[in-house]
């Protein structure tokens, strides 16, 4: 019986190495292709049969190593930081003409091509979620602390701006204090935007309301990439800036370490609902 393989793309964070763990507990050969920059070999060790290092842009090496193992099923896993694509951007022949293909930058455009591209070598692309559905809770409160009427209405606000926000293919978090937006993500991801949605609320008007982070997927999210993921560092980030409520979207979220980030949440006091 030929033995089940699985190729990942690996960015930084621990989500492509739960994969790659609960994979080889299931008896699935693992093959990753790691970001330069981003992922870590020697965190994949005993985890993978093979890796390889590769720069962003490298669609060419990448179909390769894959190919030459044998793998026809991938996932994309991991953050990619956006500055790696200034200091790692190294295209190879096929990449180059793949970007000077490109019409849109958008995230979202950008790696449904990639997944085009590497249908064409019968390579196809499954959900970046694999093995770790029981890492995205259904509606619920998951903390002791239950939320107030003012912070359940100011998360179903955070909600929609978040929706919207995402929908335009700009982020997918924002933290909301009642019917203010205090900060957007960007670039810089959901730790940082809300350590400087931290900055800015220290000195703003709206210090006596209560805050809500909430972070949401994309509409008609596409579970083969950038799905929406937080962790221990999310709810850190949180009780730095002094916020007491992190909301996100139920079933479509990924919490890593559940159990570690629902106790750390009540360490701390803050609320943490699936929404």
């Amino acid at each position: 019986m030929k033995t089940e393989k699985l190729g990942i793309i690996a960015g930084e964070g621990k989500m492509p190495l739960y994969i790659a763990r609960q994979a080889t507990q299931k008896g699935v050969e693992v093959f990753v292709a790691g970001a330069k920059g981003n992922a870590r070999e020697e965190d994949f060790r005993g985890l993978c049969t093979a890796y390889q290092a590769l720069r962003l842009g490298q669609l060419g090496g990448a179909m390769k190593f894959f190919k030459e193992h044998g793998v026809h099923r991938v996932l994309m896993a991991g953050r990619v930081q956006h500055t790696s694509i200034f200091t790692n951007l190294m295209p190879d022949l096929r990449g180059a003409k793949f970007l000077a293909s490109l019409k849109s930058m958008q995230t979202k455009h950008v790696l449904s091509r990639v997944i085009e591209e590497f249908k064409k070598e019968e390579i196809e692309f499954v959900s970046s979620a694999l093995y770790l559905e029981h890492f995205m809770p259904a509606k619920s409160v998951l903390t002791r602390r239950q939320p107030t009427a003012e912070e359940a209405h100011t998360a179903a606000y955070g909600f929609q701006i978040a929706k919207a926000v995402a929908g335009l293919d700009i982020g997918l978090t924002c933290v909301v204090s009642q019917n203010a937006v205090i900060a957007v993500e960007g670039m810089e991801g959901t730790d940082a935007c809300i350590r400087r949605a931290g900055e800015l609320y220290k000195n703003s008007a709206e210090k006596k309301s209560c805050v809500a982070v909430v972070k949401v997927a994309r509409p008609n999210q596409d579970d083969r990439f950038d799905l929406p993921v937080i962790g221990k560092g999310t709810l850190q980030a949180l009780a730095d800036a002094g916020f007491k409520l992190l909301a996100f979207e139920a079933e479509k979220t990924l919490v890593l370490d559940l159990e570690e980030v629902t106790a750390l949440a009540d360490r701390y006091g803050i609320c943490l609902m699936a929404i």
